[in-house]
């Protein structure tokens, strides 16, 4: 899905963080701006609908030089969570070359988990996207909480899934950036596949997320 703009040598790609309502899609993406340290990092913009926090949507631009004088930019987008924003969510899938889907640990929200994820399911069908083969990883966050689904739970519910599973306090800065990276190196895959970033521009997978990361490190 993602766009190469022969004219500019630009390739544009796009992720999405998808999830129910205060699973911390936009604590997610506010961490990787501070923890992200690329060579070309964009301010954060929310736009608000309603005035309601929670109805906003957050777009990060960050940029990759290839050696061969190509330019991915990456843009990051978080979704709203609230059923009454399906149509914002589904504009927002659209095109969308990564997913993370970021599921509440809570024990409380299980069933909000399974029903946002039918709907990214479902909104990724209606958009055009194979739902079985596009980028995605599941975080679950809120790790730092008393009151979760445990680890060993989680691992067994999702263990037959194609999709790899991570665990974090966006919060705390902690599975963020494992997360992402996650994501990266499934989304690297399918650009190296539809426009050779290894042979025809000298980009590997670990100088790909190396460059998007920075200088970034892990805090857990």
């Amino acid at each position: 899905m993602a766009e190469w703009n022969e004219q500019n040598n630009t390739c544009l790609v796009k992720l999405v963080f998808y999830g129910p309502a205060l699973s911390g899609k936009t604590t997610n993406l506010i961490s990787l701006h501070n923890l992200l340290q690329p060579d070309m990092k964009g301010e954060m913009q929310i736009l608000e609908t309603q005035n309601d926090r929670t109805l906003f949507f957050d777009l990060l631009p960050l940029g990759v030089t290839t050696p061969s004088g190509a330019l991915i930019k990456i843009k990051m987008y978080t979704v709203p969570g609230q059923v009454a924003h399906d149509s914002t969510r589904k504009a927002l899938l659209s095109r969308a070359d990564g997913v993370v889907f970021v599921a509440d640990s809570q024990i409380n929200q299980s069933e909000n988990n399974a029903e946002s994820f039918k709907n990214l399911a479902e909104n990724a069908a209606k958009v055009g996207l194979n739902f079985e083969k596009m980028p995605l990883v599941i975080q679950f966050n809120k790790r730092d909480l008393s009151n979760i689904v445990s680890e060993d739970e989680l691992h067994q519910r999702w263990s037959k899934t194609p999709w790899p599973l991570h665990y974090a306090s966006a919060l705390n800065n902690e599975g963020v950036l494992e997360t992402f990276e996650g994501l990266l190196n499934l989304v690297y895959k399918d650009l190296d596949e539809e426009f050779s970033l290894k042979t025809e521009h000298q980009l590997d997978q670990t100088q790909f997320i190396q460059q998007v990361i920075g200088g970034a490190h892990h805090d857990g």
